[in-house]
């Protein structure tokens, strides 16, 4: 291998390719916290150097965007980042343009449908986490034949459990150092509550009933459970899941946790549209904190919607596997109708529908949890277009509730301002 080689190589896998003003440099802003880990190299095989995946979690107020918009592109392999905005929160925390998204939340999604990875990340809220790989690692790991989530590691996710207590309590104790705030260690009963509900023993709480514990002496701890009544949730973290966070000084959240045990779960309701319809009715109504949905009820026996396993009082979070949240009801409706003899909802009950809410999360967040005593669970989205043509979605630089799909040759915008006299309407299919 020629000497002069090697450094234009190892610049160019690292994306500083140019002059030494063209070198990008990453500095530590207190607003944001840690800086990015800088990307190191792993061995060289067959001349061609693979840098190691990228974390970054990304933190923005309701009022901003995260700065980058995710690409799906004709010749280009993988869920490409780009438009990072200058001096944007992405930018800030290291994200570059051509870099390839990996994972979302600790989720692999380099083998998913490019709309599916957009909704998971627009269903994060305000928070997320991303691993990615700069492109030219990416391509020499595919020409590799690499397999890129054994580039990851193996199980970065807390985890999310929802406990029923029995006769003798809800079958865990905690321990932690005396006089030390927010570090507990959870011992879990066998057979108990605790551990039939996923809670791993040893594992760290994190979260109680959807607030952290960071600030909570023992005793306080002990009073808020003793509050809790009957049930209660825990977000939970193994010794190797929590040590990945700190090190990277990142902190975990519920919005990133395996729920895979919760008894909370999205259906999936395949429909063909019968001679009487599909039997039920659509209505937009309130759901709490100012929170408007569309609600699926007056269901026909016999038809369609009832033999499929809709309930009254559902709401509809997805139609053909694109999110209606934050759409009103006429949209809804419309994306309804696009299939005209046959529909996919993705729906959730009121009980499941209120524990996402007590938290502060969208359900579609976690919709490739699969049951670990079942199997998957996970619902098949179908594609949004029967048609082919290349898809392009954008997140941001609008934020949340503008989409840019491009179609063939079609393009189209939609925004989805509430208006207070659509919560009345109802529609019936």
């Amino acid at each position: 291998m020629p000497s002069g080689w090697v450094l234009p190589k190892l610049l160019k896998v690292l994306g500083f390719e140019g002059d030494k003003a063209s070198i990008i440099k990453f500095e530590f802003n207190p607003k944001d916290g840690i800086d990015n880990p800088a990307l190191s190299l792993a061995e060289d095989i067959d001349g061609e150097a693979v840098g190691e995946p990228r974390f970054y979690l990304l933190s923005k107020g309701s009022t901003e965007t995260f700065g980058f918009c995710l690409h799906e592109e004709l010749g280009c392999r993988g869920h490409v980042i780009r438009q990072v905005e200058v001096g944007g929160l992405a930018q800030r925390r290291g994200l570059q343009d051509g870099d390839r998204l990996l994972q979302v939340n600790g989720l692999f999604v380099d083998h998913m449908e490019h709309h599916r990875v957009v909704q998971k990340i627009k269903a994060s809220g305000n928070q997320v986490l991303l691993a990615v790989l700069d492109g030219d690692s990416y391509e020499a790991a595919k020409a590799l034949g690499r397999d890129l989530s054994q580039m990851l590691p193996a199980d970065i996710r807390p985890r999310l459990c929802h406990i029923t207590r029995d006769k003798s309590g809800f079958g865990f104790s905690v321990s932690g150092p005396e006089g030390v705030k927010g570090t507990f260690q959870l011992s879990v009963r066998q057979d108990g509550p605790a551990e039939r509900a996923g809670v791993p023993s040893g594992s760290w709480l994190l979260e109680l009933n959807g607030h952290s514990v960071r600030s909570c002496s023992h005793t306080q701890l002990a009073r808020k459970l003793k509050q809790s009544g009957s049930k209660v949730t825990l977000l939970v973290a193994s010794g190797p899941v929590e040590e990945f966070y700190r090190l990277r000084g990142l902190q975990v959240t519920a919005a990133l946790a395996d729920t895979s045990w919760l008894p909370f779960k999205v259906r999936e309701l395949h429909m063909v549209k019968g001679d009487a319809g599909y039997g039920f009715l659509l209505k937009e109504d309130d759901y709490g904190s100012g929170a408007v949905g569309q609600f699926l009820w007056d269901i026909d026996a016999g038809l369609p919607a009832e033999q499929a396993g809709m309930k009254e009082g559902d709401r509809v979070l997805a139609v053909n596997g694109e999110s209606i949240e934050g759409l009103d009801h006429q949209e809804t409706v419309l994306r309804i109708r696009a299939h005209k003899e046959q529909v996919t909802l993705l729906v959730i009950d009121p009980a499941s529908d209120a524990f996402y809410r007590s938290i502060g999360l969208s359900p579609l967040l976690f919709l490739d949890d699969g049951d670990p005593a079942l199997g998957s669970c996970t619902p098949s989205l179908p594609s949004p277009s029967d048609s082919p043509g290349l898809c392009h979605i954008d997140v941001g630089p609008k934020g949340s509730g503008s989409w840019l799909m491009t179609a063939a040759n079609s393009i189209t915008i939609t925004q989805s301002p509430r208006r207070e006299e659509q919560r009345r309407l109802r529609h019936a299919f």
